[in-house]
């Protein structure tokens, strides 16, 4: 046991230096001292922002599999991606493009974090009063649900003037390339709360990826841990999808990878790896998007491209196994 975490230890020491090293790479390239200070205003909120969305989604996916036994599942079934960009465009069908609601980023931004948290309180409200314990009861209102909110988009989509439909394109797409700073900057405290929350959560969460009958015979009130940090993973996730836009599978596969580099059950390890892990590989994806690919596609693409492709052969995987 000794060894084990020594090696994690070990990988996590590795994960954060080459995290270090990735975002100096990323924010150092082609600085002089006649242009750093116009450079780092523009890629400073960019990686921010790109740290950010990692750690969001990285934690709360992970947690979120623990909370449902399932290591192919992230809270992005629930509907959220759908539910942010059908926001959008409803904005946009029913006040307009110029809309102050549409063009100023924090009004906008707030508006659609409180949104996605009344509808994600309203569905557990729900769910924990009427339904009954299963969370996988909860899974499949939200797949109904998403299912839903895109059909709702692609119709709305379909009869908006083309050149209304222009201001909620970005909106479908993850982008790191126009980041709001100011946005970036308030969106810092109620991460790190979260993730603290995570955190001081992890012991409890090691029991519940026993099962509910082992953490019950050892204390734990199952449905009062899963209520409360089903809210703490929608805050990251609304947060996260309104600052940056929907990323579908990154949470799997950061997730996915962490798990098989690390053999740990200690939530507490796993969490932190799985942030570094997936900082690192955003900031090398949307550097590889930048400077290889020169802006001709997106970083969301690749993401979708890859984790679909990643999606399957778990799947597959799972059923040889």
């Amino acid at each position: 046991m000794f060894d084990v975490m020594k090696k994690d230890s070990a990988k996590i020491a590795l994960l954060g230096f080459g995290c270090i090293a990735i975002i100096a790479w990323f924010i150092g390239q082609g600085l002089t001292a006649d242009n750093y200070q116009f450079f780092l205003s523009l890629r400073l909120p960019k990686v921010l922002a790109i740290v950010l969305a990692a750690v969001a989604i990285s934690a709360s996916s992970l947690v979120f599999q623990t909370l449902t036994n399932n290591r192919i599942l992230t809270p992005s079934i629930l509907g959220f991606d759908n539910l942010y960009v059908m926001i959008q465009v409803l904005l946009v069908v029913t006040l307009g493009s110029t809309s102050a609601l549409v063009t100023t980023p924090m009004t906008n931004f707030l508006l659609s974090i409180l949104v996605m948290i009344a509808f994600s309180l309203g569905l557990f409200a729900l769910y924990f009063k009427k339904l009954g314990s299963n969370v996988f009861t909860l899974i499949l209102i939200g797949i109904i649900c998403s299912s839903l909110f895109s059909s709702v988009t692609g119709f709305l989509t379909m009869v908006i003037d083309p050149n209304e439909f222009t201001a909620v394109q970005d909106a479908m797409f993850a982008s790191f390339n126009n980041i709001n700073a100011e946005l970036v900057y308030w969106s810092v405290i109620p991460l790190a709360l979260c993730l603290g929350a995570f955190i001081y959560y992890a012991p409890q969460l090691d029991v519940l990826w026993l099962g509910n009958d082992n953490a019950i015979n050892l204390g734990l009130d199952p449905q009062a841990i899963t209520r409360r940090i089903m809210v703490l993973i929608t805050i990251m996730i609304s947060i996260s999808t309104a600052l940056v836009g929907p990323v579908l599978f990154f949470g799997l596969i950061t997730v996915s990878l962490t798990r098989e580099l690390f053999k740990s059950y200690h939530h507490t390890t796993l969490i932190l790896a799985s942030c570094l892990l997936s900082v690192f590989l955003l900031v090398f994806g949307q550097w590889f998007v930048e400077k290889v690919l020169s802006f001709s596609t997106t970083i969301s693409v690749i993401i979708n491209l890859t984790g679909g492709c990643y999606f399957l052969y778990l799947l597959m995987r799972n059923r040889i196994q």
